[in-house]
């Protein structure tokens, strides 16, 4: 498998063509076609019963001003009352619909946008920044909503609007008519050449303002060491400069828009002054009545204004198409690794207690973003089934790599990774994530209360599951002593916890789901020497009859384990027990030698987990 680097910033950088655009934003309309019809039948009523107003019109001038009838000039004005009526209904209509209809296409667009991020492949996020996705994720779908609700509504009415008020315009006078078609092309060139520019400076505005987002989001997140290295002033210069940057961005794309209207406007309404010259000639000449230049003159505004609302919201439909580009891109991005795709796991067991249950056989990786420098190489390490395996070595060696591949966050690039002789590429990645549980070395606590965090491993558990794994994990004394007990939240990313308490809740997380398969990455690194030897015993508990990997750093937490792997620079260079290991390994004799006060000896290896817990690093 290709792991290019480049091929994920390229989904998101190289923009669907417009057609494409809208083919895909009619996938999340066309679920909603009665509401579409019945918007379009009242677009449709409403735009024909404003473009009737001007028939009433011509019959208030002809037949009630000129003829001096006060009978027709009360039912012209009660004929344009009902009018009226009928398109304020109308108008209700087709306003509450359209806005459902964005409300509801941008909440399909923003749940289908989420569920994919959430399944691509880790390596994508390495080359594009969270800040940026949150940002289309937010800012692109709230105007794509506003624009679908809104702006395109308006457009639409006024291309009907204009559509029939210039076929009434060749009813009511041809040569008139003739002069305001020639006129046409004059007012659509600028709208065109001007909404191009709009459009390209749109989707430059919508980065600019991602790049603010992210920026911010950044140095929110590393608040701490912002403060801590007093770096505020140079932060809010560096702040500065993104937010001018976005600025200018959209004082350009407001200049554009705005010259757009004006030009528009100035054009529109020259064509009207000169038709009213023209039309006004007429009608002192006798050639045209009163009431057909009313008429007229009513449907040249409407055409004026159908074609100014245009020219206005020309620009934001060009900003809805940048948008769309954007979160359309992030559809479009494939997932390197097939989310449900893949049979399930239906057995883990090995069958024979010697025969490897995993097995990582020749395994060759680079990570995407660097393809040069190779994480592991020609790697073959195999555990058997309840057995423990501790992975040592410097840092850079490869252990965290092993664990991403297992958990099938990356694949190999050779070799394969077998679960009881599967190899896990077949596998489901649900159903293999299913059988692991990881205690990671910096646990991932979200803003929620300590129910939510610690059921994370398995949503359905009791109260007094939940319980259970927090006593086992030797975290239920500091939880009921928090100010809510379980109740209580514990802040963005468990900002409220010390190191060690989130250490513990995420090992009763991982107790609490109960894997086949366990991976602990230095689980215990963040906990004093006490507290460290009371989760080792629940681990060691939670460790039997259970196959599990271990990261460590600290010899000292691993110093039963059934078999050590020493790693280094992405190769196996040595593997057996601890004694063994101090004999055949010098770099495990010199790891050794420096984490405990004095050179370790094989025959002196007789202290428990008790006594080496505080060993130093």
């Amino acid at each position: 498998m290709s792991n290019d680097s480049d091929s994920n910033t390229d989904n998101t950088t190289k923009s669907p063509r417009s057609l494409s655009v809208l083919f895909h934003l009619w996938q999340f309309m066309r679920p909603y076609k009665g509401t579409l019809w019945g918007a379009g039948i009242a677009l449709v009523l409403t735009a024909g019963i404003t473009l009737s107003i001007g028939q009433g019109v011509r019959i208030l001038i002809d037949e009630g001003f000129v003829a001096q009838s006060t009978e027709a000039l009360t039912q012209a004005v009660f004929v344009i009352i009902g009018l009226s009526l009928l398109m304020a209904i109308g108008t209700y209509t087709r306003f509450y619909l359209v806005s459902w209809l964005g409300e509801r296409v941008t909440a399909d667009l923003r749940k289908a946008v989420f569920n994919h991020i959430i399944t691509l492949h880790p390596s994508y996020f390495e080359t594009n920044r969270s800040g940026e996705i949150m940002s289309r994720l937010t800012t692109d779908t709230t105007l794509l909503q506003n624009i679908i609700g809104s702006s395109f509504s308006m457009a639409l009415r006024s291309s009907l609007t204009f559509i029939g008020a210039l076929i009434l315009l060749l009813v009511t006078n041809l040569k008139l008519s003739l002069i305001v078609l020639l006129g046409v092309p004059l007012v659509l060139a600028p709208i065109l050449l001007y909404g191009r520019r709009v459009r390209k400076l749109s989707k430059a505005s919508q980065d600019s303002i991602a790049d603010v987002g992210s920026y911010a989001g950044e140095i929110i997140q590393h608040i701490k060491t912002v403060q801590s290295y007093t770096r505020e002033s140079h932060e809010q210069q560096a702040f500065g400069k993104e937010v001018e940057t976005a600025f200018d961005v959209a004082r350009r794309r407001v200049r554009q828009r705005a010259m757009l209207i004006a030009t528009v406007i100035l054009l529109v309404f020259g064509a009207i002054t000169g038709l009213l010259w023209v039309g006004g000639n007429d009608m002192l000449a006798g050639r045209m009545t009163g009431g057909d230049l009313g008429a007229f003159v009513f449907y040249a505004i409407m055409m004026a204004s159908a074609v100014a609302t245009i020219s206005e919201v020309y620009g934001e439909l060009q900003r809805a198409t940048g948008a769309t580009e954007r979160l359309i891109a992030l559809l479009q991005v494939d997932s390197l690794i097939p989310f449900d795709q893949g049979q399930k796991v239906r057995n883990v067991d090995s069958g024979d207690d010697q025969e490897a249950l995993l097995a990582f056989e020749d395994i060759q990786f680079c990570y995407p973003s660097r393809p040069e420098q190779p994480a592991l190489q020609h790697l073959n390490l195999s555990i058997a089934e309840g057995q423990s395996l501790a992975l040592v070595g410097p840092s850079g060696a490869g252990k965290s790599t092993l664990f991403e591949l297992l958990q099938r966050f990356y694949d190999p690039d050779q070799g394969a990774i077998t679960l009881a002789g599967t190899d896990i590429r077949e596998l489901s990645t649900e159903s293999l994530r299913q059988q692991l549980a990881v205690v990671p070395q910096q646990p991932a606590l979200f803003t929620a209360d300590v129910w939510y965090n610690i059921r994370y491993g398995k949503p359905d558990a009791t109260d007094e599951e939940v319980i259970a794994a927090a006593k086992a994990a030797h975290a239920h004394d500091f939880i009921e002593k928090l100010p809510d007990g379980y109740n209580s939240h514990l802040g963005e990313q468990g900002a409220r916890l010390s190191g060690g308490q989130k250490q513990r809740i995420a090992i009763a997380r991982a107790i609490l789901k109960d894997p086949k398969i366990l991976l602990l990455d230095e689980a215990t690194s963040a906990l004093d020497a006490e507290s460290e030897y009371h989760v080792q015993q629940a681990l060691e508990t939670l460790m039997q009859n259970r196959t599990t990997l271990i990261i460590a750093h600290r010899l000292a937490t691993i110093l039963h384990a059934d078999q050590i792997a020493v790693l280094d620079h992405g190769k196996l260079i040595a593997q057996g027990k601890h004694s063994e290991l101090l004999e055949s390994s010098p770099l495990y004799k010199r790891l050794a030698d420096l984490q405990f006060q004095e050179p370790i000896v094989p025959d002196a290896v007789s202290a428990a987990p008790a006594a080496t817990a505080a060993a130093t690093d």
